[in-house]
Order: C-alpha cells, then sequence, then structure tokens
C-alpha cells in the first residue's frame, strides 16, 4: 500500500481502508490457522447471525497512515437468533493477544455500552496475559475489567469462550462471569503457569496438567463446558444464549409450543425409567428429556459432581433452569462440589428472572471425615442461601426420596418453594428406615438377642412399620410441606400448570440491609 491517507481521494478512501484490513486478516490467518485456530473476527462470525456484527473502534489504538489496522481485541455488536450481543475476542496475531491500554479501554467501552443496552457480552479469550512493555498500566487495565464485570453481574448474562491461553491475572476476567467453555486441545487456565510452577515448588507439570479443559471440566469445577473444538464451543454458546433473557429485568424467554403425542408417550415412559426400589439407581437426565419441550436439555457443568445435574430446557415454552439429583453417581448424593454447582446456578436463575424446577432423589449428605473436613457445613450452606433467598418461581418433586438436610435444601416448601409435588412412595423421612430402626429400635433390637429371637426378622418389622409411619408423602400433605401427591404420568403436566400460575410471582423484597452474608 504506497499511499497515505492523505494522499488519495475522498471516495477511495473506502478501498485503502479495506486493504488494511485485509492486510491484518490475511496474517491473522497465517497465524492461527498454523495452529489450527480461527482468526478473531471469524470466531465472531461463526457466533453471530451472518452479517448482524458492527464493529466498534476497529482502528482504535493505531495511525492508519503507517499502515496499523487495530490493536489486539476486536469488539463490537451483532445478533444470535436475532437478539442483539455485545462481543469481544482477543486476536492473538497482533502481539500475543496481550491486554494493554488500548486493548483495556476497547474492552471496558463495550462493556459500558452492552449495560447501557443491557444486552449479553461474550468475551472470547486468546491471550499472552498483560503487555509486559506497559508494565503496571496493564494491568490496571485488568482491574478495571474486573470491576466493570463485578458491576455487570446479575445485570446482563456474561460469557467467557476460552480458545487459546488464558493465564496469571487474566483468568480472574473469565471466573467472574457467568459461564466459562472451554476446548478440549488449545485452551488452557492457571494463575501460575508450569514454568514457575517448576521453579518455585519443583513440580514438573504439563499445560494440560495444571490447567488444561480436561481439569477445569471434571476437577476444579472452574469451567461449564467441554467443548471438542472451536465450532462445538460457539455452538453452545448460541444454544445457551437462546435459553437466557438479554437482563434482569427481561421476562424468561418463551416460544410458541404445542403439546404432542410424543410428550404424552414421555410422560408414560417415567415410570420404566425410574425403577421403584430407592436403592436402585437411574439416569435423571433420561427423566428430565423425558419431561422438557422436545426432549432438549442444555447441560451445565455436566462432567463436574455429577450427583447433581443442573441445566436448562423449556416447559411449554418457557425457559426455565434445572436442578435435580442423578441416582446413577454417587446415589445422587449432596457433597461440598455438588451443593456449591447447584448454589451457583440456582443463583443465577434468580438473578435473570428463570424459573427453577428442581427434581429430587436425595439419600442425604455424603458422609465421612473427608467431606466434613472439606466443608460441608459451609460450603453446604450456600445452597440453603441460594433458595432461600430466591424470588423467581420454584416448582419442586420428589421422585423417591428425600432424607434429613438434603430434603431442605433441595427447594423444599419450608425454603420457599412456590409448588411441592411427590410421587406416591416418595420416602421423605428425617433418615431412611434402616437408619432410623438402627437408633429407635435398639432396644428392641437388643432385647430380641438376648431372649434368642430372630432379630433379622425383629428389625424388618421395625423397618416395616417405621416405613409405613413415617416414611411416606402423606405426612407431608397432611402437615402442608406437599401441594399434591401427583403419578409419573402427570408430572409433566403438573409442572406446567405450576409454571403457568406462578408467572405473575411478586419478586419485590422487603429487606433493608444492603445485601446479606452468604457463606463462602
Amino acid at each position: 500500500m504506497d499511499l497515505t491517507p492523505h494522499e488519495i481521494h475522498r471516495e477511495d478512501f473506502a478501498a485503502y481502508q479495506q486493504g488494511l484490513i485485509d492486510l491484518a486478516q490475511e496474517k491473522a490467518e497465517a497465524r492461527q490457522h498454523a495452529v489450527g485456530k480461527k482468526t478473531a473476527r471469524e470466531r465472531i462470525a461463526e457466533l453471530l447471525d451472518e452479517g448482524s456484527f458492527t464493529e466498534i473502534g476497529r482502528f482504535r489504538g493505531g495511525n492508519m497512515a503507517e499502515g496499523f489496522t487495530g490493536a489486539g481485541v476486536v469488539t463490537g455488536i451483532g445478533t444470535v437468533a436475532g437478539e442483539s450481543v455485545a462481543v469481544y475476542a482477543q486476536d492473538f496475531s497482533i502481539q500475543g493477544g496481550t491486554l494493554g491500554e488500548v486493548e483495556g479501554n476497547k474492552i471496558t467501552a463495550l462493556m459500558d455500552k452492552a449495560l447501557e443496552l443491557r444486552i449479553p457480552i461474550v468475551a472470547m479469550l486468546d491471550s499472552g496475559g498483560a503487555r509486559i512493555q506497559e508494565g503496571v498500566l496493564a494491568l490496571s487495565q485488568y482491574g478495571r475489567i474486573f470491576k466493570k464485570t463485578c458491576e455487570a453481574s446479575g445485570v446482563i448474562p456474561q460469557i467467557s469462550v476460552i480458545l487459546g491461553p488464558c493465564a496469571g491475572g487474566a483468568v480472574y476476567c473469565p471466573a467472574l462471569t457467568d459461564f466459562i467453555v472451554m476446548t478440549r486441545d488449545n485452551s488452557h487456565m492457571f494463575v501460575t503457569g508450569p514454568d514457575v510452577v517448576r521453579a518455585t515448588t519443583g513440580e514438573d507439570v504439563s499445560f494440560a496438567d495444571l490447567g488444561g479443559a480436561e481439569v477445569h471440566n471434571f476437577q476444579s469445577g472452574v469451567a461449564h463446558y467441554l467443548a471438542d473444538d472451536e465450532a462445538d464451543a460457539l455452538d453452545y454458546t448460541r444454544t445457551l444464549l437462546t435459553y437466557l433473557p438479554p437482563n434482569c429485568e427481561g421476562a424468561a424467554r418463551r416460544w410458541d409450543y404445542e403439546e404432542g403425542p410424543e410428550d404424552a408417550a414421555n410422560a408414560a415412559r417415567l415410570s420404566q425409567i425410574v425403577p421403584e426400589s430407592s436403592k436402585q439407581p437411574y439416569d435423571m437426565v433420561e427423566v428430565i428429556r423425558a419431561l422438557v419441550d422436545y426432549g432438549e436439555f442444555v447441560q451445565v457443568q455436566e462432567m463436574f459432581a455429577q450427583s447433581i445435574t443442573v441445566g436448562f430446557a423449556a416447559f411449554d415454552g418457557e425457559s426455565v433452569g434445572i436442578v435435580a439429583n442423578n441416582p446413577m453417581h454417587e446415589a445422587g448424593t449432596l457433597d461440598v462440589d455438588a451443593s456449591e454447582k447447584a448454589a451457583r446456578f440456582v443463583q443465577f436463575c434468580d438473578a435473570f428472572n428463570v424459573p427453577v424446577v428442581t427434581l429430587v432423589d436425595v439419600p442425604g449428605y455424603r458422609p465421612g471425615t473427608e467431606q466434613e473436613h472439606a466443608g460441608i457445613i459451609r460450603r453446604g450452606a450456600k445452597l440453603i442461601w441460594s433458595y432461600a433467598t430466591a424470588t423467581v418461581p420454584l416448582v419442586t418433586v420428589t421422585l423417591r426420596k428425600a432424607y434429613g438436610g438434603a430434603y431442605i435444601v433441595m427447594g423444599s416448601k419450608s425454603l420457599g418453594g412456590d409448588f411441592n409435588y411427590a410421587w406416591p412412595g416418595a420416602e421423605i423421612a428425617v433418615l431412611g428406615a434402616d437408619g432410623a430402626v438402627a437408633i429407635t429400635g435398639r432396644r428392641e433390637l437388643k432385647k430380641a438377642a438376648e431372649e434368642g429371637k430372630d432379630v433379622a426378622a425383629v428389625k424388618a418389622e421395625l423397618v416395616e412399620k417405621y416405613t409405613r409411619e413415617n416414611v411416606n408423602p402423606h405426612l407431608s400433605i397432611e402437615s402442608g410441606q406437599l401441594d399434591a401427591i401427583i403419578t409419573p404420568e402427570t408430572t409433566r403436566s403438573s409442572i406446567v400448570s405450576a409454571l403457568r400460575i406462578a408467572r405473575t410471582k411478586n419478586r419485590s423484597q422487603s429487606r433493608t440491609s444492603r445485601h446479606g452474608n452468604m457463606p463462602m
């Protein structure tokens, strides 16, 4: 490009500008495609509806007369399924996508615009971190982004898609957002990299083992979705956005939906999916798919704390969040990870006016010193807090069992459930029959042993009596803790009716404090 902007005619300026853009894109493609990654603009184009992207500040931070075509981040606004979304994508082809003054200013300006317009924001992260040459100025920009992310929290949905390295202080940008999507091979997140770890602790660890996508999806719980590749990551992000309102004041998403014969067929299958024996496992995801519209269920944190399942679906065309114990994993018990996973999900749904449907089949909290020492008291209390402070419609169905404290925390009537149901034969009690008899029937069992009676037969009789008198949903009906006993076949219709009634629920709060002190 031989001419400068001052030497060309006005009518030729667009062509000159496009030339600069094309050169930058060629450079980006050469660098990214060589390592199996897309460019920042390719990623944006794949996420958004075709032709909907309007870039903001394309040449900010550079002198066009010198051929510089912008900063290490692309920012702008487009649409997903026709709804406006703010998006920024770090450009690794420009100084490794590092964050400096210009990049920080572009990102925070976009966040301000997203807050002003009350639209979601999606961040695509692929960066070498803070720009070393700019020192503390670069670090301060991370601080500004952190603060702006906190301001936006609970106001607009925020999604982070990790498509490359994300290290050091930069990891807290996505950590503060609502959802984190990582690709299996190229994405990494860690506070200190392998070289620093090796130098300070002597531990030799790879990028993948330290902070790869599988680590954060299976072990740490930092990530919410493990994508096979970039296309999968962006497709999941698009799907997630379709279930979310644009902001905290928006109503839950709704679509036209007509009940079809498949809904009745799926309802009839529930009795076959869920075994009668409360000790026999089954996959709760199958139950969810048999209940919701089109069988579509978008799981969140599918690989982490699998004893509880959370995600988004629709009932009669209305978007809902689902929380469900999963007996297929660890018998569906609650532990520290499951409690935090469910608590954060309920909190998100409450922030964005998404009703919560809770499906309960829980034997209790997982016992043992490991859980006690890991803080099950403090961390388990987060689930109580989330349900107790939620103002969105809460519909709860107990399928087979709900014992002790686990019964209370899973959207019970006493915590604020609006509509609470149970299947016939559901076991709701302080303890299961075997555990209760071991305590309350201790004297009878000891006496039977001393008298030479069949202790097993005596115990079986005590278990049957306890079950008949204490472990059934009828006591909960009498005390008002359940609204009705429903059959598996009527579960979907009962949930749909409850959600329809609860749409006009008053969500105003009477508290006078600035905010409560959630157990952290």
